[in-house]
């Protein structure tokens, strides 16, 4: 998930059709369907059986599908598996104010729904397409900013907001131990040369094909920078064997690991002053526990 932009667009298979029949007769009589599973920052259509349809939701996700356009092509040879395609990109029209694309469409399940063989594979398999990735040349790369949401920027844009955050929650967490993995993750700066960053990898990003990672899904918030962002699933998604097997694949030194505890913190804090479901709450305030636990663990 990119941001959490209120300005978002009505979208749904009458626009998209009216989009594809205007600017793209050819494929005028495909079939169009919601996918299963969409995400937050596009809206996701079938376009017949072998492409899909994207089209962001809100005008902050606006950028992303021409970056996608230009740089994925560049990227997918030089990685393990599978990323998206672009075939085209879209015209504002029909009244829809922004840019669209449309992909190949690549099978599996996401890794939210797909179920995962091996944890400890799943993990190294992610390592292992983490460190093809950052092993590509950032030369003339988009930088982190503003349209990746920061992802590969420097942490400390959302200190305020995980200050904020954090005094919403007294008594509720563990303030303390959570300010001080904070702190300890905006004190380890990144000081290396960029490399390439995917900006939000998550289960929901990643296809399973017979228990294996098959695909990485959604560079939108893609940059060349920090790649500590790209690795708080070890918090979000594994525990356990899986997660020291993904802590011991991706080769991160320790500011990494600690500014990789602070993206994680900062979006737990947010979800968990944000959800009112008691359910999602425990879940966000379990996420907080273990990347504190990681930081005493590291000290």
């Amino acid at each position: 998930m990119g941001g959490q932009l209120t300005d978002r667009i009505a979208i749904d298979e009458a626009l998209v059709r009216r989009l594809v029949r205007s600017q793209f007769p050819h494929w005028a009589d495909l079939p169009i369907r919601r996918v299963a599973v969409d995400g937050w920052d596009n809206s996701t259509f079938h376009l017949g059986d072998t492409m899909k349809v994207r089209l962001p939701n809100a005008p902050g996700y606006a950028a992303q599908a021409a970056k996608e356009l230009h740089w994925l092509p560049r990227l997918a040879p030089l990685l393990p598996v599978p990323i998206p395609s672009p075939v085209a990109i879209g015209e504002p029209g029909e009244g829809y104010p922004l840019h669209w694309s449309i992909y190949h469409w690549i099978d599996g399940e996401t890794a939210l729904a797909g179920p995962i063989g091996d944890h400890v594979r799943f993990a190294r398999d992610i390592g292992k397409f983490l460190l093809a990735l950052q092993a590509i040349d950032a030369t003339g790369g988009p930088p982190a900013g503003r349209d990746s949401f920061f992802r590969g920027g420097d942490l400390s844009v959302y200190d305020g907001e995980t200050r904020q955050c954090l005094a919403e929650l007294e008594g509720q967490i563990d303030v303390a131990a959570a300010a001080e993995t904070w702190d300890a993750a905006l004190a380890a700066e990144w000081r290396d040369p960029p490399v390439w960053v995917h900006g939000d990898i998550a289960p929901g990003n990643l296809l399973v094909r017979d228990g294996r990672l098959s695909a990485v899904l959604d560079f939108g918030c893609s940059a060349v920078g920090d790649p500590a962002c790209d690795l708080v699933m070890a918090w979000t998604f594994f525990g356990g064997a899986g997660r020291a097997a993904f802590i011991e694949a991706v080769e991160a030194d320790t500011g990494t690991w600690a500014r990789a505890r602070g993206w994680a913190l900062w979006k737990a804090l947010l979800l968990r002053v944000q959800y009112s479901n008691p359910q999602k709450q425990a879940a966000e305030e379990r996420i907080i526990s273990a990347v504190v636990e990681h930081h005493r663990r590291a000290r």
